[in-house]
């Protein structure tokens, strides 16, 4: 299931890539919903809101290694929505890794395209919102406790234990009653 998620969102970044190079001109937005919803065309030499920008090998290497990381934990995965998160992520991050690697001004340096505008919110492309998306659902994963694994990390809830349980026997420390006296 992840590798499926990964293709279908790697080939989405890519043919969208394509046609947003041959169909729009650089500093020609073309309106979707007047101005607040556009395509223009933008090549980011950084990363998310154009951080990073002198430092685009670097941010190719930190891509190689999220796929390297995301394809080892991969291979354990017993969850599908961990399987839906990670693939997101990884999708995301070799589509915006194949930018870097083969788009001017040259290898490990190349400038990722962007070309979705929504209002005030900086020009992004499909890779980008998959990396978001996946990344949101994996943290919402971790807060609830679900592993990749499949299981459920358990809190004194879960299992029943814990004050006020059928399981607290009332003694001990705080209960009121003290243990080893006889009536």
């Amino acid at each position: 299931m992840l590798i499926a998620i990964a293709a279908v969102i790697l080939i989405a970044d890519v043919l969208t890539k394509i046609w947003a190079v041959a169909a729009i001109t650089p500093g020609k937005p073309i309106e979707i919903i007047g101005d607040v919803v556009t395509f223009t065309l933008v090549r980011n030499p950084g990363a998310a809101f154009s951080m990073a920008t002198s430092m685009t090998w670097i941010l190719t290497l930190v891509a190689i290694g999220v796929v390297i990381g995301v394809i080892k934990i991969g291979r354990t995965l017993r969850s599908p929505w961990w399987a839906l998160g990670l693939g997101l992520v990884l999708g995301g991050a070799l589509g915006n890794l194949i930018d870097r690697l083969f788009r001017a001004p040259g290898f490990m340096r190349g400038h990722v395209v962007d070309f979705m505008s929504i209002g005030w919110w900086p020009v992004f492309n499909i890779a980008d919102s998959a990396i978001v998306c996946g990344a949101i659902l994996l943290v919402v994963l971790t807060l609830f406790g679900f592993e990749p694994n499949g299981e459920r990390l358990r809190s004194d809830k879960d299992t029943g234990e814990g004050p006020g349980s059928d399981k607290d026997t009332g003694e001990g420390p705080g209960s009121g009653k003290v243990t080893g006296e006889s009536k």
